[in-house]
């Protein structure tokens, strides 16, 4: 979360795909989508968790 904060501010919403903007923006959404990741792992396990307890 502190990267995504961090990279936002870094972003010139004037020009967001020119210079250092692009590299914020990409981290950004490399960010984003690793925290999605994340969150699809975590739902994962607890439901192959609920899946063993009903074995």
């Amino acid at each position: 979360m502190g990267l995504i904060i961090y990279n936002l501010t870094q972003v010139d919403f004037n020009a967001p795909f020119e210079g250092d903007s692009i590299i914020a923006f990409i981290t950004v959404l490399a960010s984003l989508c690793a925290l999605t990741l994340l969150q699809i792992l975590r739902i994962s396990k607890k439901i192959e968790k609920q899946s063993k307890v009903r074995n």
